[in-house]
């Protein structure tokens, strides 16, 4: 369900979260320079096209940059059913005792207890295979519960280390290549679990981290495993009916005392990317931390969230947001919109796409305040 703020004017429907993206701006490849990328300043009433690296003259002394830390797994694997047909799979989280739930594509559905055959990395003889258990209830039966093995009994995650291929985006039309593997990650990803990038962190570099810390803001981490669904675009009209996906975040003790120590000193609370802003609103709800009165919990905290941010949300934490462009209809636009306001970010797209911006994962970036 879409969570609103009370008194918010407007009943918005999927429709108004559509528009028309000409095909060449989706960008296929990076740029040839993570901070090389473009970056649509969108602060002011009207925006400023500016590069990423422009970023750290744009931050204050103080501000706290969080970033999400989470690694992109090899999660997707090739193979076929015992009948000869071909299937994919897509891992979207590891369960324990070699168990995954995944996403399955395949013309017809096995049965339970079929074990199915993978393709493993050429040159690689270790029987790699999946039997399957079952749905996973977890996920409202969207997901399948398998056995991930080989013979020399390596876990899931050497086995998707090993044989897994980088599980671009349904938009990249390319397959997988070594370039993805190290441009389809993070600098600083630490925490394997994701099917899918914190884009918007994409474009920071060693070289952009320095100079961020060189005009002292200050850098956190929180961890949320990126799930498939955040490619999904919502189809229902009524906002309402909407069933978001459930993705598993983290939020340290360390990030905790650095949002108050933030707050105390005056700064400004930077999201970099909607991941981000998912797991910190996400938190302040579940431990009821308010915009003002801030009290870490005395330890880690880490749940799974189903947030689905609309217009009329009430922000809690977050002042600024770093962002790539989304997709139309999708609920990421409907966050972007609550966040910075429907009508700036309508004009905010126009002009992207008026100045031909690059779209979607490897795309380009917006930096957004907060609407009051």
């Amino acid at each position: 369900m879409p969570i609103n703020a009370v008194g918010a004017t407007r009943r918005f429907t999927l429709s108004d979260f559509d528009f028309t993206l000409p095909p060449e701006l989706i960008a296929q490849h990076p740029a040839p320079e993570r901070s090389g990328s473009r970056l649509l300043d969108g602060i002011g009433s009207l925006p400023t096209d500016r590069i990423f690296r422009d970023l750290p003259a744009l931050l204050r002394q103080g501000d706290l940059l969080v970033f999400n830390d989470t690694k992109v797994i090899k999660a997707r694997l090739f193979g076929e059913k015992p009948t000869g047909g071909k299937l994919e799979l897509l891992i979207e989280r590891v369960l324990g005792g070699n168990q995954v739930a995944a996403h399955m594509r395949v013309s017809k559905k096995p049965e339970v207890g079929t074990t199915l055959a993978l393709t493993g990395a050429p040159g690689t003889h270790d029987g790699l295979r999946a039997t399957l258990l079952g749905r996973w209830p977890d996920a409202d039966g969207a997901l399948f519960r398998l056995v991930l093995s080989n013979d020399a009994g390596d876990d899931p995650w050497a086995l998707m280390a090993r044989h897994g291929h980088v599980p671009l985006p349904p938009y990249i039309t390319h397959t997988d290549a070594p370039e993805d593997a190290q441009r389809y990650q993070t600098v600083f990803a630490k925490n394997p679990g994701a099917v899918a990038a914190p884009t918007a962190a994409l474009h920071f570099d060693e070289a952009l981290l320095a100079r961020i810390d060189a005009v002292g803001a200050q850098r956190a981490f929180v961890t949320l495993h990126v799930g498939a669904g955040t490619f999904q675009p919502v189809k229902t009209e009524n906002l309402a009916e909407h069933q978001m996906h459930s993705e598993w975040y983290e939020v340290p003790l360390a990030t905790q005392q650095a949002i108050l120590d933030c707050r105390a000193r005056g700064g400004r609370v930077i999201a970099v990317g909607t991941t981000s802003v998912r797991a910190l609103e996400s938190w302040a709800r579940e431990v009821g931390v308010g915009s003002t009165a801030l009290t870490p919990i005395p330890s880690s905290f880490s749940a799974d969230t189903r947030i689905f941010i609309t217009p009329g949300f009430d922000f809690k934490l977050v002042d600024l947001l770093l962002t790539n462009f989304h997709l139309p209809k999708s609920s990421l636009m409907m966050l972007v919109s609550a966040f910075a306001g429907y009508e700036h970010i309508r004009a905010l797209y126009r002009h992207a796409i008026s100045e031909q911006y690059r779209f979607f994962s490897y795309g380009d970036a917006m930096l957004l305040t907060r609407q009051l």
